[in-house]
């Protein structure tokens, strides 16, 4: 079964309230295996329209990548980020290995 991976594009316009989001997150990606692969560092726009941060998230399936979004946990982590961000959030599924 392929991983699934978020991509996620954010323009962060409270950093202290972004942390709120941060931590109301946590428990639903812990809970279904998120894997941080990028987080919000140094990177280079070459094409379109770039946000200031960038994150990409692996899973174990898309099962679990659409689990974890539609958790009562993110929902409301949901809800915080988009009080304070803009952001494109989208979920990839990977080549299967093999």
């Amino acid at each position: 079964m392929p991983k699934a991976y978020w991509i996620a594009h954010v323009d962060v316009h409270d950093p202290e309230r972004y942390k709120d989001y941060v931590t109301t997150a946590a428990p639903a990606m812990q809970r279904h295996g998120a894997k941080f692969l990028a987080r919000g560092g140094p990177f280079r726009d070459l094409e379109g329209d770039a946000r200031a941060r960038n994150v990409v998230i692996e899973f174990a399936s898309m099962e679990e990548a659409l689990a974890c979004y539609n958790s009562p946990e993110y929902q409301e982590a949901k809800r915080l980020r988009q009080e304070v961000s803009d952001a494109e959030l989208l979920i990839v599924e990977g080549v299967a290995e093999g």
